[in-house]
């Protein structure tokens, strides 16, 4: 069982939302009940904001070619002639979540970050299994670093960051462009991510732990990373379970960042030691006394606030020193 008495009170209009949640396998109840619940926790955008949904062209990616996006341009950045960029990769277990569901975060890390946000509607397990999912970030990162100069970027400061399944991603992709041979990733931010995944031996440390978690059940996640993989063999798939992976040297600067009362805790320590290890500069933030999607909880308290303002303190360092 979780530590319940330790959690931390900004926590409690997260708790109440995720109680709130129905309980079911249903894929389209599962994905509509995601979106509601992502509209709970949402506040309307800062004035100025320009925020505008379109489809970029993805060959060989997307439904047909094309990814489904919204680009979140803060007051900030509209005066920019090259601003800097944050891909944002949603979470939602690989099987929900979309671009209402992240919505709150993304222009979140819009306004704190002074950054353009894109966020993308990648495609979902089981119809879906790995690897659409990241084929479709790895697409709309190539988009943007091709159509950079049109589109008012600067190709030199794009970022990714993931949340949850999305934080996976975020891992993953900046993998598959190091080995692709780009595009450039300035930085990367996985937030209560699941790097490797959970099937391989008995429940331990924080999946025993915090099996039961108000924020994540394990047997939740164990769900989620059957979804996700189709039958696949992670240990064969090199990008569906960064964990695994044998070298991780060279991918970009990254901030790790998850929650105490997390079924998924001991991932992230143990993803930024081989980090570490492969010489990539790492940032470690442990959200003491807080649960997964502990983003979403910050209008509920200053703790969490500060929480939510830490990575993006983090992109603004890494974007001010790439400027030119």
């Amino acid at each position: 069982m979780s530590k319940i008495s330790t959690l931390h009170p900004d926590m409690r209009d997260l708790v109440a939302a995720k109680e709130a949640l129905t309980r079911t396998t249903d894929a389209e109840v599962l994905r509509e009940e995601w979106n509601n619940y992502g509209k709970k926790l949402s506040r309307p955008y800062p004035q100025g904001m320009i925020v505008e949904n379109i489809a970029l062209a993805c060959p060989g990616a997307g439904r047909n070619g094309s990814v489904p996006v919204r680009v979140y341009r803060p007051v900030e950045a509209q005066t920019q002639e090259a601003a800097p960029c944050v891909v944002f990769i949603h979470g939602g277990g690989f099987k929900k979540g979309s671009l209402d569901s992240g919505d709150a975060n993304a222009w979140g890390m819009a306004e704190h970050v002074g950054a353009v946000v894109v966020s993308v509607d990648y495609r979902l397990a089981p119809e879906f299994p790995y690897p659409h999912a990241l084929n479709d970030v790895h697409g709309v990162l190539l988009h943007l670093a091709a159509n950079a100069g049109k589109m008012g970027l600067d190709k030199d400061r794009i970022a990714v960051w993931g949340e949850s399944a999305g934080g996976n991603l975020a891992a993953a992709v900046s993998l598959l462009a190091r080995d692709k041979g780009g595009p450039k990733i300035a930085a990367q931010v996985a937030i209560y991510a699941p790097f490797t995944n959970t099937d391989d031996s008995a429940p331990s440390g924080s999946r025993l732990t915090h099996a039961d978690s108000p924020g994540l059940k394990a047997s939740d996640s164990r769900h989620s990373w059957q979804q996700y993989l189709g039958g696949r063999d992670p240990k064969q798939e090199i990008y569906a379970a960064p964990l695994k992976h044998d070298n991780l040297a060279g991918v970009p600067p990254a901030f790790i960042h998850y929650a105490e009362i997390d079924p998924l805790a001991d991932d992230s320590p143990a993803y930024a030691a081989r980090l570490k290890e492969a010489g990539v500069p790492v940032t470690l933030r442990c959200a003491e006394g807080m649960i997964h999607g502990f983003l979403r909880a910050r209008f509920s308290g200053t703790t969490a606030a500060n929480e939510f303002a830490l990575p993006c303190m983090f992109l603004r360092g890494i974007f001010a020193a790439n400027a030119t």
